[in-house]
């Protein structure tokens, strides 16, 4: 198959125009009408006649993967990446903190009352960052106090113990909203979530709940409510999303690490434009007892980090079944083995030329430098024939579009005015796809599925840029509101569909910057269950990558 990528034909719209063209589409006559054109325009039609072939509108069952080569629980697994972590100057790792702590140069209570008045001085005022939803600053406190307790006791719960964390507004936390970046959910979670519970149960002090975009549903990072999330590398510029205050948080220095959730990129879009590490798990891998569902067949929750090594630990902690998430059932163990091997010997690169090359020059030049590191490192590259961009595009879109229409139908039935234009917009193609049109999203899912498994028997990993650009710049003419800009979502979502529909682990990893100082990614994708090897290949590349600091950044360790 020859690639192509099919042009986005949809306007820029924002302001009377948005609003207008949302009326439209929410309403009888013409809405339909023109939510078909729409459809049409971006190259439905040809999705709609292309067959699935035999397979059913089942997920294609996921290989179970090799076992594990070494045992060790959670937390010493996490521990253990903890320790492979070098010791630099300046990079407040969880590493980091835990040699303060342990060396007494500091303790969890300093560090909280550091982070605090950052937080207060970075995401207050006119200038915020659109870090925060929520916070309960003396709540916090009360849990550095009780660490920094154990920690002199010595008998820390883990690594984390007393290392600060923030998790997106998309997890329950007792005692807050899961506003999901909206403003009608306000009912306190009554329990944690399966994540929020294991990080506690490390030690882990969780200063908040992080901004993101409204529902999930774009990976923007620009919410109407709650303000746009800004990046610390140059506030005029978007965080990507939907775990946009996730990525700034870690970026800004408040926290070694974050959780996020990815239905479409909306941890690993982040992650490449904040200059962050973003690990998308294997489906199921990470429970999501406790997430309120938007979209079942493709959401996924996991860590941001700093480093390599950070989401290492924090995976570490919180992978795991539950006995409550189905999904995450039947799964083999989570482990790091062979992690910090860096020889790359006999490992196969995936790359298909002009797919990758579908960027930005330098983003594809960053991303070039970050195989060349892991050839050096043994690895060889193998090409791949291109991938069917727009049978990926409309699978993944009517999935995900459709059990989000679903899952807010409620809320849209009573007043669907309090949603952002933005979520109007895509809400209203969700309930615009045909039942039809969701079965042949499911079958073509197993094919692609299928298909990629297929394909990975011969490559070890699929190797592409994260996104096509860097953070585009914040319209800022356009807030509180935001835009509808089509273009600018492909270019942050062109690598990122498969791992979703498929369920595949990826991770993407720094590398490097653009001329305007503007953060790289690079997007590793692995067979299912091996997200130690995507770990193992993403130290490398961190390892050879230049490093630098945000323009808005803090220190909480002396």
């Amino acid at each position: 198959m020859t690639y192509r990528r099919a042009p986005v034909k949809a306007p820029r719209l924002s302001g009377m125009a948005l609003k207008a063209m949302v009326n439209t589409l929410e309403r009888g006559g013409v809405g339909p009408a023109l939510v078909e054109k729409l459809m049409r325009d971006s190259g439905i039609e040809q999705w709609r006649e292309l067959s699935a072939g035999d397979a059913p509108p089942i997920q294609y069952p996921l290989p179970p993967g090799a076992p594990p080569t070494e045992s060790q629980t959670p937390l010493e697994q996490a521990a253990r990446a903890a320790a492979a972590s070098p010791v630099e100057p300046k990079r407040e790792t969880v590493a980091a903190f835990a040699r303060a702590y342990r060396d007494r140069s500091t303790d969890p209570v300093a560090v909280t009352r550091k982070a605090h008045e950052a937080i207060e001085r970075l995401d207050g005022g006119a200038d915020r960052l659109g870090l925060f939803i929520a916070r309960k600053p003396e709540e916090v406190l009360r849990a550095a106090e009780a660490s920094a307790e154990r920690l002199r006791s010595g008998a820390p719960l883990s690594v984390l113990d007393g290392v600060p964390v923030v998790i997106k507004d998309e997890l329950d936390l007792a005692g807050f909203p899961t506003t999901l970046g909206t403003t009608f959910r306000k009912e306190p979670a009554r329990t944690d979530s399966t994540v929020a519970a294991r990080l506690k149960a490390a030690g882990a002090v969780i200063l908040g709940k992080a901004n993101m975009h409204e529902i999930g549903i774009n990976p923007i990072g620009l919410n109407p409510h709650h303000g746009a999330a800004r990046n610390p590398w140059n506030r005029g510029h978007i965080t990507g999303g939907s775990s946009s205050g996730s990525g700034a948080v870690v970026a800004a220095g408040l926290c070694p690490a974050s959780i996020g959730a990815d239905g479409g990129g909306s941890i690993r879009i982040p992650a490449a434009l904040c200059g962050l590490v973003g690990l998308k798990a294997t489906w199921g891998r990470i429970p999501e007892t406790g997430v309120p569902p938007l979209c079942w067949n493709v959401a996924h929750v996991g860590p941001l980090g700093l480093t390599v090594d950070d989401v290492a630990a924090v995976y570490a902690i919180v992978a795991g079944t539950d006995g409550h998430d189905v999904a995450s059932r039947q799964q083999p163990p989570h482990h790091l083995s062979g992690y910090e091997d860096g020889a790359l010997k006999g490992l196969r690169l995936g790359i298909c030329t002009p797919y990758f090359e579908d960027a930005d020059p330098d983003v594809v030049a960053r991303c070039r430098e970050a195989v060349r590191a892991l050839t050096d490192a043994g690895a060889t590259v193998v090409e791949l024939p291109a991938p069917d961009l727009n049978t990926i595009l409309w699978t993944h879109s009517c999935i995900i579009l459709s059990e989000m229409a679903e899952a807010m139908l409620p809320q849209v039935k009573a007043r669907a005015s309090v949603f952002g234009l933005d979520s109007r917009t895509n809400l209203a193609l969700g309930r615009h796809f045909r039942a039809t049109d969701l079965i042949h999203a499911l079958r073509h899912r197993h094919r692609l599925t299928r298909e990629l498994l297929a394909l990975m028997a011969d490559v070890d990993v699929i190797v592409t840029p994260t996104t096509a650009s860097t953070a585009p710049v914040i319209p800022e003419a356009a807030l509180p509101a935001g835009e509808s800009n089509l273009p600018v979502v492909d270019a942050l979502m062109r690598f990122i569909r498969l791992a979703n529909l498929t369920g595949c682990p990826a991770l993407s990893v720094p590398a490097g910057f653009d001329r305007a100082g503007l953060p790289v990614g690079v997007h590793l994708m692995g067979r299912p269950y091996e997200e130690h090897l995507l770990l193992r290949l993403g130290r490398v590349v961190e390892r050879a990558t230049e490093r630098r600091t945000p323009g808005l950044h803090v220190n909480l360790l002396p």
